[in-house]
């Protein structure tokens, strides 16, 4: 069973109706996006914090389905129903793209077969490898759990208000109130690039350009072909659009600002040799 976290947009903003006595009650799957053949259904959400809800989505076959959340904004509200969400599943394979999404950069049509689903898996998981190498670091955080944490601040989804340390990405995932003052708090420390758009993005188009240049691949048609004479006497080819043009694929250092920042402690400046210094030297007896 894998989750999904929703969060509601109402008038154009991203808001959280339980403060103001909504609730979000439902989400149901589809097999389409004409939305007319239920799949399974889930509900209530569970607010993991101010904005986010929480699914426990049913167990169904792997794929894409398109879903509509249902919630209401306010106590005695009518009902709204979001129908712009759409889920490659399953979830939390530690992949920040989906097999569906890199068929889709291919043109193969969907649904997948399960050695298509196989084959575009490793490709993610080759074009992820090659991202933790470049950021050094892991793509995918781990989820650390303080309990009885008292906060700093009332921002309870900033890091910052909270007494945890680290020189790692920390974002708060969840807490629950334990009544007296103190929290029991969900941390995601490390990067989450599933929700890092560049990286889904680059993972994304370098997994479907790989796998259509493998021999055999998803998808593969080798080199481009532009034309191809009347005889089959010769053929033209399509150039790749240079690095920075529409259509090329996206570069590496696109994602720089993600990179691991080494750092280590500044110690004072040495001490200028006697007689200069400010002291002796005493050998010890």
């Amino acid at each position: 069973m894998s989750v999904y976290d929703y969060e509601p947009m109402y008038g154009g903003a991203q808001y959280d109706p339980e403060p103001a006595g909504g609730q979000v009650t439902s989400l149901v799957l589809y097999d389409g996006p004409e939305r007319t053949t239920e799949v399974a259904a889930a509900g209530p959400g569970t607010r993991l914090r101010a904005g986010t809800y929480r699914f426990a989505l049913p167990d169904v076959p792997p794929g894409r389905y398109w879903a509509t959340v249902t919630f209401t904004p306010s106590n005695g509200a009518q009902p709204v129903k979001d129908q712009s969400v759409r889920l490659d599943l399953p979830l939390g394979l530690g992949l920040v793209t989906s097999p569906e999404a890199v068929a889709d950069d291919l043109g193969v049509p969907l649904p997948l077969t399960p050695a298509q689903r196989d084959d575009l898996s490793t490709a993610i998981r080759r074009a992820q490898s090659d991202v933790e190498g470049y950021l050094g670091q892991s793509l995918v955080p781990k989820v650390v759990t303080h309990t009885a944490v008292r906060p700093y601040g009332t921002d309870l989804n900033n890091p910052e208000s909270w007494p945890v340390a680290s020189d790692d990405w920390v974002e708060v995932s969840a807490y629950r109130d334990r009544g007296d003052g103190t929290y029991d708090v969900d941390f995601l420390v490390g990067l989450n690039g599933a929700a890092e758009q560049p990286v889904v993005r680059y993972v994304t188009a370098h997994a479907a350009e790989s796998e259509r240049n493998r021999p055999g691949g998803v998808g593969a048609e080798g080199r481009r072909v532009s034309s191809v004479s009347a005889e089959g006497q010769s053929i033209s080819y399509e150039s790749a659009p240079a690095a920075g043009q529409a259509g090329a694929l996206p570069t590496i250092d696109t994602l720089s600002r993600l990179k691991r920042r080494l750092w280590q402690p500044v110690g004072p400046p040495p001490r200028p040799p006697w007689p200069y210094s400010s002291t002796r030297y005493r050998s010890g007896r």
